[in-house]
């Protein structure tokens, strides 16, 4: 799943490239992947990119029509969703219902790129809207934690209460926004800390480690995803990873093998050594500890 990493990377490469183009194409491919319906996606064509922006894992299109009224495309690629950039656009007729396109976008250049989705469980998100807080997903966004405001404070008062695994913490939108699973992973790595640790469990030096892990492991993501083309972000994901996704594989900080918990549609990895003290977890979502 696309995080908040990628998606700024998503959004500075669109941003860059497509900033001053104007709209010539938007075929929705897939009718559910479009949410709303007023404005229509017509309304897009002949409108100016002016902007982008990212507000958690949402993407953010500012476009400007010939009268000057601003529309959004706003779109989420959920677990499977994917960007693809063409210099050239492809001629190409879509045929709903047997591609993996879900939407066309077309510029003046001829460039242009295509929203897919791999898979049978179709959860990518497309929204035309006048304003980014007619997204629901957007108006329950919890804190960017790279928001400069967003300090040690803040984090800790999220926490404060909270008697809910910190894995699931991490991972609520409405918490904090724009981490996912994998690199809920890596924080909680970096941290050396359990992911079933109890947020209001936490005392003040594990505020403290966590919130730097959640800083610098996001932070440093978003570095190495600046300026790459979305052909590379996938890759340079998997390649900054410690254990997530490296099940089998020894930790690079202390050698031992990183485990995984197994859940119904997805899993969490971790080091022992490094996070729970050597024990294994349970491989079961609510279980403590192995005695």
């Amino acid at each position: 799943m696309p995080e908040m990493p990628e998606v700024q990377g998503l959004v500075d490469f669109v941003g860059r490239r497509a900033h001053g183009l104007h709209v010539t194409k938007a075929a929705v491919a897939n009718i559910a992947a479009l949410k709303t319906y007023d404005p229509p996606v017509e309304a897009l064509r002949g409108a100016e990119i002016v902007g982008a922006t990212r507000h958690g894992k949402f993407v953010d299109l500012t476009t400007r029509a010939g009268d000057g009224g601003e529309l959004h495309l706003v779109f989420h690629l959920a677990k499977a969703g994917w960007l693809r950039w063409y210099d050239a656009l492809p001629a190409t007729v879509i045929k709903p219902g047997r591609t993996p396109i879900a939407l066309r976008v077309g510029f003046d250049d001829g460039s242009g790129f295509d929203l897919t989705e791999a898979g049978t469980k179709k959860s990518l998100a497309v929204y035309v809207v006048r304003t980014p807080a007619d997204v629901p997903g957007i108006a329950r966004l919890g804190p960017d934690p790279l928001d400069p405001a967003f300090d040690r404070e803040a984090f800790a008062a999220l926490l404060a209460g909270r008697r809910t695994q910190i894995k699931g913490v991490l991972r609520d939108q409405s918490i904090i926004a724009g981490v996912g699973n994998a690199y809920s992973d890596e924080i909680l790595h970096a941290a050396r800390m359990s992911p079933y640790a109890l947020a209001a469990g936490l005392d003040d030096v594990e505020v403290d480690r966590l919130y730097g892990a959640l800083r610098d492991t996001i932070a440093d993501a978003v570095a190495t995803a600046s300026g790459k083309p979305p052909a590379d972000l996938k890759d340079a994901k998997r390649r900054g990873m410690q254990v997530h996704g490296r099940r089998g594989e020894a930790c690079p900080v202390c050698g031992d093998e990183v485990r995984s918990v197994f859940f119904a549609d997805n899993s969490l990895e971790y080091c022992p050594t490094c996070q729970t003290g050597g024990k294994t977890l349970a491989d079961r979502r609510l279980s403590r500890l192995l005695k």
